[in-house]
């Protein structure tokens, strides 16, 4: 809240979606007391290669106040149940990294385990058959979480969305100047530093109108032009973890089956994307330009497309890795000013989303509290660092052994709060979060190690339940989730209901457009 008569000054820095979900978001809590605006410039392009989402974003649109179905008419958005990895163990080998929940408990331990002792015997199908939501996607059919039987499969699925990143920067654009903020449009060309202390005192326009603020938020996206470029702070590179360093998107012409789930597809020196919109299927290479030319990786982009392109490939560099500080003096770095990791598991949203919300927690008056900051760039720190993670199990864990590419990362060191989490599961199957700041659950690091190929022993425990009462117990569970999945809606039939205007008018919130399903659940645990 402002200390005296006069408001808080929030100045955004950049467009885009950092700049339009900052300004949204801010714009809808910080009712009285505080001036926002936004500066950006229609000569600077967006990168907007990110068009997919983790659960997590239905978060924000709750807070922001975003009506579910609105949102997917205006940003012709589709359901995203998990993303299906193609060739990462292996070519010809694919699997789901799906929201939801694997099965169902038994006892302490998860159905993972119980797959892992079965599978030694050859009785259990791939991991994907026991987990809701991938056989839904497998299926192309789509439902909401059903909360009214917690023993229900449709009580574990979990969702995120697919969507026009540029058609989703105008919605929050057309909120958040509804709810105040002011758009200034520029380009800046000088920023003026206090003398005293440092701060970020204004911005100057090339046309000479000159903007100040209390609080910058940098959303300028790879320059930094704040955190970075004005205010010098330092860039941490991880690129001997993670090759790729380069990126081509391309839409295309969209395909006949409307798939609920992103496909990341793997190749020699990289792996490409796609996403299905309701008008177009978005598509990228992600590359390492040390291993393939840029023409070779076009041309296998586009070769690769379900239909026509609708526009030449767009080209983007980078380097993967953090800012060594995202919160420096006055200026807090949102969005790819405060880091770059390849979209291999959509988090760039979500980092914008995150980066967000500290500030919501962290948020200064005008006296700049040390410890304000230094908690923010620790949490900041923490997330990059366990996202990163995650990322690189990708590429450590694989069986490929087909190009120096992937021969390099298969048998490269990585960073030890890595090799810990491998060493642990690779003995027993067990995954431990290290506090709620993690990014990712079991259930994800489960599907994404097991299904890269990990060999892991099952947890000794399993022993307590006789082989013949565990393979009933995956029994139940496989064919108990295949049935709810096909009761499901086709993914492109839930989308078309809610194309349909609302008859009635309802308050803001989550769609339900699920048909009414009989009570489905998972028949009773066995006993030793």
């Amino acid at each position: 809240m402002a200390d005296n008569d006069k408001d808080f000054e929030i100045t955004i820095v950049g467009g885009g979606t950092a700049g339009w979900m900052t300004a949204a978001l801010l714009s809808r809590l910080f009712t009285r007391g505080y001036k926002i605006r936004l500066i950006e410039s229609d000569q600077i392009g967006t990168i907007s290669v990110g068009e997919a989402t983790i659960p997590a974003i239905r978060i924000f649109n709750q807070m922001a106040g975003i009506d579910e179905a609105e949102m997917i008419r205006e940003t012709q958005a589709t359901f995203k149940l998990g993303i299906e990895f193609d060739g990462w163990r292996r070519p010809g080998h694919s699997y789901i990294h799906g929201f939801g929940t694997i099965g169902q408990d038994l006892l302490w331990l998860h159905a993972h385990q119980f797959w892992l002792a079965q599978q030694r015997a050859g009785k259990v199908k791939p991991l994907d058959a026991y987990a809701i939501n991938c056989v839904a996607a497998r299926m192309n059919r789509f439902a909401q979480p059903d909360m009214r039987d917690p023993d229900s499969p449709l009580a574990g699925i979990d969702y995120a969305y697919h969507f026009d990143a540029l058609r989703f920067a105008a919605f929050l654009r057309k909120r958040a100047e509804a709810q105040g903020v002011e758009r200034i449009e520029g380009k800046i060309d000088h920023v003026e530093l206090r003398a005293a202390d440092g701060f970020v005192e204004s911005v100057r326009l090339e046309d000479g109108r000159s903007f100040g603020g209390d609080l910058f938020v940098d959303c300028s996206g790879m320059r930094a032009l704040l955190i970075g470029q004005a205010l010098g702070v330092g860039f941490e590179d991880w690129s001997r973890w993670l090759l790729c360093d380069r990126a081509l998107a391309v839409p295309c012409e969209n395909a006949p089956i409307l798939t609920p789930y992103t496909r990341s597809t793997a190749h020699a020196w990289g792996w490409q994307w796609r996403i299905p919109l309701q008008h177009r299927l978005g598509n990228g290479m992600v590359y390492s330009s040390a291993h393939v030319s840029d023409d070779e990786a076009a041309s296998r982009l586009l070769a690769g497309l379900d239909g026509t392109p609708l526009k030449d490939p767009l080209p983007v560099r980078f380097k993967p890795g953090r800012r060594e500080r995202a919160w420096e003096k006055n200026v807090v770095a949102i969005g790819l000013s405060s880091g770059f990791l390849e979209p291999l598991e959509s988090t760039s949203i979500h980092l914008i989303q995150t980066g967000i919300f500290r500030l919501i927690a962290l948020f200064p008056d005008r006296n700049f509290m040390t410890s304000d900051r230094e908690e923010y760039n620790r949490q900041s720190a923490f997330e990059y660092a366990d996202v990163r993670d995650f990322l690189i199990a990708h590429y450590k864990v694989t069986r490929r052994d087909d190009s120096d590419f992937w021969n390099y990362l298969r048998t490269m060191d990585v960073p030890e709060s890595l090799s810990q989490r491998l060493a642990l599961f690779a003995e027993s199957a067990r995954f431990f979060q290290h506090g709620k700041a993690e990014l990712f659950r079991e259930e994800s690091w489960v599907q994404v190690l097991l299904g890269q190929g990990l060999d892991a022993n099952p947890d000794p425990m399993v022993d307590l339940i006789p082989p013949a009462e565990r393979q009933a117990f995956l029994n139940d569970i496989e064919e108990v989730i295949a049935d709810c999945a096909s009761r499901m809606l086709g993914h492109a039939d839930f989308i078309a209901r809610i194309r349909k205007p609302p008859a009635t008018t309802r308050a803001p919130g989550i769609i339900n457009t699920a048909i009414t399903m009989p009570s489905i659940t998972f028949g009773p645990k066995v006993s030793r």
